[in-house]
C-alpha cells in the first residue's frame, strides 16, 4: 500500500509560519515608520493635556474662576478671529509635536578626550609586544592609529575599559602561555586593577576579547541544594563555562545560581579533591559544606590535625563515624578506613563472580575528610611513628570501586609536604584564598583565564576537575556554629543541616549513684590494729548488730573471713552479728548475710582463740 503524503500545510508549516512571521514583522516596522508623525503628535497631546490637569490642580480654589474666565475669553477671541481656529489647530499640533519629540540623549559616535587618551595610552603599551621591525605593513607602531586595532570597546560609569576587543598580528605566538600571561597582565594593570578580567583568544581570527567579570555572590549560606545522589556542590561560578544553574534561597527570595558540581561514585573520573589555601582563606567551610552534603547518603570520617575544633558541631551525630584531633586517634581511623577499603573490593569481587549484585554496605558511600594531614607528619616523625599520610594509597588507589572519597585539605605552603598518592590521585582540586599565577597553574595544572586579584573575601578561589576548564568559585557560607563570631543567620543554616546526635545500639546507660535499694553502701572500718594472723585491712561487714557474749544472745553471730576456725565460746571481745529470723548454728567459714535493719554500731575486732579453747 501506497504512503499518502502529507498535506503541504504540515511538511512544510514551520516554513510557513516563519515567513508569515517575517512579513508581520516587516509590516509593523513600516507602519510604525508611517504613523511616526502621528505618535509623536499623540504622545505630545497626552504630556499637553498632563501638563493642564498638574496646572489646574496646582491653582487655588479662590483663584480658580479667573483662570476660566481667561480661558473662555481667548477662546472667544480666537474664534471671532478670521482663520483663528485653523491657526489654534495648527500651533496646538506643532506644541504637540514639539512636547512628543524623543527626548533620549543621542550616544556620542565616538570616545570623549579621556577615553581617546586611555585608548591611546593603551595602544602604545601593546607596540613593543606586537610589533616587529620586519613587518612592512605594521598594525602597532608609535603613534599609529589605535581603532585600527581596537574595533570595539566600552566604558563603564567611571570612565574605566568594561569590554574591548583587541587585534594583534599573526605572527604573535598566542599559543604559549608565557605570551599570553605578559599580554593579560598589560591589560588588566592599564584597565584598572582591583577587578577580575575575563580573556577570550581566538587564535583563528587573531582577536583578544576582554571583560570584566561581575563579583560573586558571598551571601549564598549553606543549605539542601538540589542535586543528584553523587553530586556534590563545591561552589558557584560564572556562567562562562558552566549551562546549569541551581535555585537557591537567601530568605524569602530564591534565584538560580550557576554551580561547580564535583560528580563522585563508581562512574566519576576524578574521585577525590585536594583543597589548598592560605589561613583563613575558607578551607575549613568548604570542608563542612562537602561533609553537611555528604551525610545525606553516606557516612564521613573527619580527621582534623589543626586541633582547633572546627569539627566539634559534627562530633555523635548519625553518620559521622569519628572525629579525631590526635596522632593516634587518627593513625587508627585512616587503618580502619583501609581495611574497609579492601573488605569492600573483596565483598564486591566476590558477588560479580557470582552474577550477584553488590551488597548493600558496599554502595553506600564512605568520605574521609582530611584537614593539615601534614602536622601529623611532623608528629610522626617526631615520635618515630608511621605517617598518617602513608595509610591513603589503598583509598586513594582503589576508593573508587569501592565508594570510598577522599578530601584531603591543607595550607597552600605545604603543598610539597603532602604524600605523592595525595598529588597522584586527587585530580580535583580547589584553591581558595590570595595566589599568584604560578601557584595556580601548579596545583591547577593550567592558569586561570581570569586576573587574581589580591582583596578577596573569604571563600573565593579557583576550581579545576581533571583537565576540565579552570572556574572561579564562592563556597557557600558554611562556618562554625559554635563560633562566637559566627551572624545568627549562619548559625541556624548550619545547625538545621546536622544529622540528630546518635543513639547507642545497646541503648544502655549509666545510673547515676541515688542510694536506691540494692547498691550497696560503704561501711566504716576500724582503724583498731590487727592480730598478726589476719588480714591488714578491716574485714566489712553487711550488718552489725550489738556486740554481745554468743551464749546470751539470740542473734547469729556470722564469723568472717580468718585464717583458723573460730568455736561457739567466745572472749571478751564482741562479735559482729547480723539481723535474721533463726540463729544458725555457727560455722567455720564465713557466712554473708543480708539484713534489713543494720545497725549503727561499729564493726567489733576478732581475738586470738586460747590454747583452751583450741583443744
Amino acid at each position: 500500500m501506497a504512503r499518502r503524503p502529507l498535506p503541504r500545510i504540515l511538511s512544510n508549516g514551520s516554513a510557513q509560519l516563519a515567513r508569515s512571521r517575517e512579513l508581520a514583522r516587516t509590516a509593523a516596522d513600516s507602519a510604525t515608520d508611517v504613523l511616526h508623525p502621528l505618535i509623536t503628535i499623540m504622545r505630545g497631546l497626552r504630556r499637553l493635556a498632563a501638563a493642564g490637569r498638574r496646572r489646574w490642580t496646582e491653582t487655588p480654589k479662590e483663584k480658580r474662576g479667573a483662570l476660566l474666565f481667561l480661558v473662555a475669553s481667548v477662546i472667544l477671541v480666537v474664534a471671532l478671529v478670521p482663520y483663528g481656529p485653523l491657526l489654534a489647530a495648527i500651533t496646538l499640533m506643532a506644541a504637540a509635536a514639539w512636547q512628543g519629540r524623543d527626548r533620549t540623549p543621542a550616544a556620542p559616535d565616538g570616545p570623549d578626550e579621556s577615553q581617546t587618551e586611555r585608548l591611546k595610552s593603551l595602544f602604545e603599551a601593546l607596540v613593543p609586544y606586537f610589533s616587529t621591525a620586519e613587518d612592512p605593513e605594521p598594525l602597532y607602531a608609535h603613534g599609529g592609529a589605535w581603532d585600527k586595532a581596537f574595533p570595539t570597546y566600552a566604558f563603564d560609569g567611571g570612565g574605566r575599559i568594561s569590554h574591548l576587543v583587541v587585534r594583534y598580528p599573526a605572527y604573535f605566538t598566542d599559543g604559549e602561555a608565557e605570551a599570553r600571561a605578559r599580554i593579560e597582565h598589560l591589560l588588566a594593570a592599564k584597565s584598572g586593577r582591583g577587578r577580575e578580567y575575563h580573556f577570550t583568544w581566538d587564535e583563528e581570527g587573531n582577536q583578544l576579547t576582554l571583560g570584566v567579570l561581575l563579583p560573586l555572590p558571598v551571601d549564598i549560606t549553606a543549605q539542601r541544594f538540589v542535586t543528584a545522589p553523587g553530586e556534590t556542590v563545591l561552589g558557584f561560578t560564572d556562567p562562562t563555562h558552566v549551562r546549569r544553574t541551581l535555585p537557591v534561597g537567601q530568605g524569602a527570595q530564591q534565584r538560580d545560581v550557576p554551580p561547580v558540581v564535583w560528580r563522585t561514585g563508581l562512574r566519576s573520573t576524578e574521585p577525590h579533591l585536594l583543597v589548598l589555601g592560605q589561613p583563613g582563606s575558607g578551607v575549613s567551610t568548604l570542608l563542612r559544606s562537602l561533609a553537611l552534603q555528604a551525610l545525606q547518603h553516606g557516612d564521613v570520617v573527619i580527621v582534623d590535625g589543626g586541633g582547633t575544633g572546627e569539627y566539634a558541631c559534627l562530633t555523635g551525630r548519625d553518620g559521622v563515624l569519628a572525629v579525631e584531633c590526635g596522632l593516634s586517634g587518627a593513625t587508627a581511623s585512616l587503618e580502619w578506613v583501609a581495611t574497609e577499603t579492601e573488605r569492600r573490593l573483596i565483598a564486591a569481587n566476590r558477588a560479580h563472580q557470582a552474577g550477584h549484585p553488590p551488597p548493600d554496605d558496599t554502595k553506600r558511600p564512605l568520605w574521609v575528610l582530611l584537614d593539615r594531614p601534614t602536622a601529623f607528619t611532623h608528629l610522626a616523625a617526631a615520635e618515630d611513628r608511621k605517617d598518617p599520610q602513608a595509610l591513603l594509597q589503598v583509598p586513594l588507589r582503589h576508593g573508587r570501586p569501592a565508594n570510598v572519597t577522599v578530601v584531603v585539605a591543607d595550607q597552600l605552603d605545604c603543598f610539597e609536604a603532602l604524600g605523592e598518592p595525595v598529588r597522584r590521585h586527587t585530580r580535583a582540586r580547589v584553591v581558595l584564598g590570595p595566589a599568584t599565577t604560578d601557584q595556580l597553574q601548579s596545583v591547577l595544572g593550567a592558569p586561570p583565564h581570569s586576573t587574581p586579584i589580591e582583596e578577596i573575601p573569604p571563600g573565593r578561589g579557583y576550581a579545576r576537575l581533571g583537565t576540565g576548564p579552570v572556574h572561579r568559585v564562592q563556597v557557600p557560607a558554611t562556618p562554625n556554629p559554635y563560633d562566637d563570631a559566627t551572624p545568627a543567620a549562619h548559625r541556624e543554616a548550619v545547625l538545621a543541616l546536622l544529622p540528630p546526635r546518635t543513639t547507642p545500639a545497646d541503648g544502655e546507660t549509666v545510673p547515676e549513684p541515688d542510694g536506691s535499694p540494692g547498691e550497696p553502701e560503704p561501711l566504716p572500718t576500724d582503724p583498731t590494729p590487727q592480730p598478726d594472723h589476719l588480714p591488714a585491712e578491716p574485714v566489712p561487714a553487711t550488718a552489725t548488730a550489738e556486740p554481745t557474749p554468743a551464749t546470751a544472745t539470740a542473734e547469729p553471730v556470722p564469723v568472717t573471713a580468718t585464717a583458723e576456725p573460730v568455736p561457739a565460746a567466745v572472749t571478751a571481745e564482741p562479735s559482729p552479728a547480723t539481723a535474721t529470723t533463726e540463729p544458725p548454728e555457727p560455722q567455720p567459714g564465713p557466712v554473708p548475710v543480708l539484713t534489713k535493719d543494720p545497725l549503727p554500731n561499729p564493726v567489733p575486732v576478732l581475738t586470738k582463740p586460747t590454747e583452751a579453747e583450741r583443744r
